[in-house]
Order: structure tokens, then sequence, then C-alpha cells
């Protein structure tokens, strides 16, 4: 970083550059600086989304269910699963008060999204897809404020809510695939 930009002096400020690489094939839109609360909320779950599919990208069936960090058990197939569910779950269940089965889920094998990598990558990647438009199609239509039932609770629990914490849950997760797709081939980026 330059004297000028590190002191915030002169007209010329620029940005300070990323420190680490960025994928070739790139394709998500940068994020926002300002813009209204719905916007910036929806924005970033999307780059979240996004992030996760260039994690995945370029891989074989057999690379996207490796798990390659032991002792974990994740993989990013497994991660696909995982995210796929917790869409249909938050969106779907919750807010949207739809009756869908859940997917890669039951109390008694609740790690089934992880443990059980059974079908085709390519599949778990169409599913996770089609949850996420769903739930676009869901908070379109709703207030930040609007309210949908916590099923475990029962407590009432609002759009803005379910947005902050699915940013948080791929967030933690894109974290997860950062080390994955690094230790399946090498490959980082942010």
């Amino acid at each position: 970083m330059s004297e000028q930009s590190a002191t915030g002096a002169g007209p010329e400020q620029t940005m300070p550059q990323h420190f680490s690489p960025t994928w070739t094939d790139d394709d998500r839109e940068p994020l926002p600086l300002v813009g209204g609360e719905r916007e910036i909320l929806t924005r970033f779950l999307d780059w979240y989304r996004d992030t996760l599919v260039l994690k995945c990208s370029g891989l074989t069936p057999e690379e996207l269910s490796t798990c390659s960090v032991p002792p974990s058990g994740m993989s990013l197939h497994g991660l696909l699963r995982h995210l796929a569910g917790a869409e249909r779950w938050w969106f779907r269940v919750q807010l949207a008060g739809e009756k869908v089965p859940l997917l890669y889920y039951s109390d008694e094998d609740p790690e089934q999204d992880f443990d059980r990598l059974d079908g085709d990558p390519a599949e778990a990647l169409a599913v996770w897809r089609r949850e996420c438009e769903r739930s676009r199609e869901i908070v379109a239509v709703m207030d930040l404020d609007a309210t949908g039932i916590h099923k475990r609770t029962g407590a009432p629990v609002s759009v803005r809510r379910v947005l902050v914490a699915m940013i948080a849950e791929y967030a933690q997760h894109c974290g997860h695939a950062d080390l994955l797709r690094e230790r399946v081939d090498g490959a980082t980026g942010h």
C-alpha cells in the first residue's frame, strides 16, 4: 500500500490490493459498498452462494466427495447437501411455512448430509440451486420484518434474522470450502 493511501491523504486515494489471489473464472458481482438493507443482505448472501460454486467448480465427482481435511468428515459434496438443507429449512419451512420434507436429515440420522454421500455431486448441486432459487422467491415477496414460525421454538422469526443467519452459515462453510478445495488440488483464492 502506498504511503499516500495508507495515510488517507490526497485526492487520489487508492484501494488496498487484496493479498490473496482471486479465481481466474470468478464472475461474481462485486459487493455493494452502499445500498439499502435488503440489497446489502441479499447481495452478501448471493455472493457467498456464488463463492461456494467457485470452490466446487472444475472438480471431478470423486474430488467433490473427498473428505480432504481429516479427521473431519466434511467434503464439498457434503457442504452442497448441507446448505441445500439449510436453505430449505430456513426459507421454505420456517419463513414460508411450506410442508416439504427435510433434505438429507432425519432425527434418526441427522448427519446424513455429510456422512452418506449417495448420489452424484452434480445432482446435489442441482438440488442446492433449486433451493436457492426458491429461497430468493420467498424473500422477494416478504418484508424484512415479516415473520415465519421457528419450528423448534414456536417463536416468530423474521426475514431479516433468517438472512443474517444464512450469511453467517455460508461464511462459516465457505471457510471450510477454502480448506477442502486447497487440500484437493491446491487451488486457493477468495
